[in-house]
């Protein structure tokens, strides 16, 4: 709270205290210093003794005090807020999904499907034989699942496996005896990431 002898606001039938509530921590403009307000005033209101007095045809007083709230801006913030950190509500209880970008990878993806599962990981992949790669991915961006797993031909032959991170979209490649491990980590990283970003 500041006590700030220089505020002022536009209508004129104010005639005591005034207020207002400015959202101060958080920036939809990253560029912003700190100090900028990139919000602006939430809610603002104060005392208006005499408003009534002119308006009432039997010139009744009535002091009153009121506070508007800027509820399109308050929205504004919230859906930047899921937009950047990604948090929206999610549909299903999946960490990991298990996908390929080729054919006939069926039996593949029900091998690693149940490998994840044996390791305590709630995981999921598509059961038609030959599923669109886009098609997968864009269901891990509408169910939030955060990590894709993706194998091919090329990570058959190198013992490898395609690791995605589905709210950044960054890929990485790791050796295949190292999935679940691999996998704990990055999870722990994004849950860790997402916790800190709400604190802010």
């Amino acid at each position: 709270v500041i006590f700030d002898l220089k505020l002022a606001r536009g209508l004129d039938y104010y005639t005591g205290v005034i207020f207002e509530a400015v959202l101060t921590k958080y920036q939809l403009n990253p560029k912003l210093d700190d100090d900028q307000i990139a919000v602006g005033s939430v809610a603002g209101g104060g005392r208006y003794d005499e408003l009534v007095e002119k308006i009432d045809p039997k010139q009744r007083h009535v002091p009153c005090i009121g506070v508007s709230i800027g509820v399109e801006r308050i929205f504004t913030v919230k859906e930047h807020q899921l937009t950047q950190l990604k948090t929206q509500s999610k549909t299903v209880e999946t960490e990991i999904y298990v996908a390929s970008a080729e054919k006939d990878f069926l039996e593949h993806r029900m091998e690693l499907c149940a490998y994840l599962w044996e390791n305590g990981f709630k995981t999921e992949m598509a059961y038609k034989r030959n599923p669109k790669l886009l098609d997968q991915l864009q269901y891990c961006e509408k169910h939030h699942i955060e990590l894709c797993v993706i194998i091919g031909s090329s990570e058959l032959e190198t013992s490898s496996l395609k690791i995605r991170d589905v709210v950044t979209r960054n890929e990485f490649v790791i050796p295949r005896n190292q999935l679940a491990n691999e996998i704990r980590i990055h999870l722990k990283r994004i849950r860790q990431k997402l916790t800190d970003n709400k604190q802010q």
